[in-house]
């Protein structure tokens, strides 16, 4: 499988009692934190049944938004990159994930300059997609570019559309052809050359996905796009994810997904 879904190991955080004070771009209410807790387990199980191994950490009340452990790294199978997200309250959240990830990778870079988080990033076989948002610019684009360059990887910037918090809340990778996106995101252009599946009508909160070895994990509740992606070949698990989502989460938000490379 590609190495764009194919993953040994997984990081998530445990969901704390400050969760409640997390960032999020429209008040929608205040999470449950007892039912967050229990999608999120729900979650963890997901990423085991493959296989996987998936390293749980405690929760950290210091950081309300420390559950959405992707914006704080970019793992590639060479290396690892901790991000520098674009709101101060966060960059505490980079700087505790990168220890962890020493654990795995013998080269962990850091970002310095700018501003990126790992919610505007897709990585596919063919490139890094990254949307410049309100989280992430072009100085802190740049410095990933440079860091990454070395590999072989090519970075290509496109915009997130106005009012959309991550580029990844409207898109996620299916396999190495194929990506499931909003209408709105994949009329802009940026997706030529794939395959696009689009999520159906009303139901643009479930294109934040995963793709995890054998699975795809998306949201609960969205049946129309659920029957189109079981149409499609892809075996799918259904997670809650309405807590999470008041605090502008989804399912990629929730892990870092990555091989480590050999030793």
């Amino acid at each position: 499988m590609s190495f764009s879904y194919s993953f040994s190991h997984a990081i998530c955080r445990r969901p704390g009692a400050s969760a409640t004070h997390g960032l999020r771009a429209v008040d929608t209410g205040t999470p449950d934190i007892d039912l967050f807790i229990q999608h999120h387990d729900d979650y963890v199980l997901a990423l085991k049944s493959t296989g996987a191994h998936v390293t749980e950490l405690a929760a950290d009340e210091t950081f309300p938004d420390g559950c959405f452990v992707e914006d704080a790294a970019l793992c590639l199978p060479e290396l690892a990159i901790v991000m520098r997200p674009g709101t101060s309250s966060r960059i505490g959240e980079a700087a505790l994930m990168k220890p962890e990830l020493e654990k795995h990778y013998q080269c962990v870079a850091e970002i310095t300059r700018g501003h990126i988080e790992g919610g505007d990033i897709l990585v596919t076989d063919r490139e890094i997609l990254i949307g410049s948002s309100d989280r992430t610019d072009q100085e802190g684009v740049e410095n990933l570019r440079e860091i990454v360059a070395p590999y072989g990887y090519m970075i290509r910037m496109v915009q997130t559309p106005p009012g959309v918090l991550h580029f990844k809340t409207d898109c996620s990778l299916l396999d190495e052809h194929t990506i499931l996106s909003t209408r709105r995101l994949a009329d802009s252009g940026c997706f030529e050359g794939y395959n696009v599946i689009h999520v159906a009508d009303g139901e643009e909160a479930c294109a934040n996905a995963i793709r995890f070895n054998d699975l795809v994990i998306m949201p609960a509740g969205f049946p129309e796009t659920r029957s189109v992606l079981t149409h499609a070949g892809f075996s799918i698990r259904e997670v809650g994810n309405s807590e999470a989502a008041r605090l502008d989460g989804g399912m990629s938000c929730l892990s870092l997904r990555f091989s480590p490379p050999a030793t």
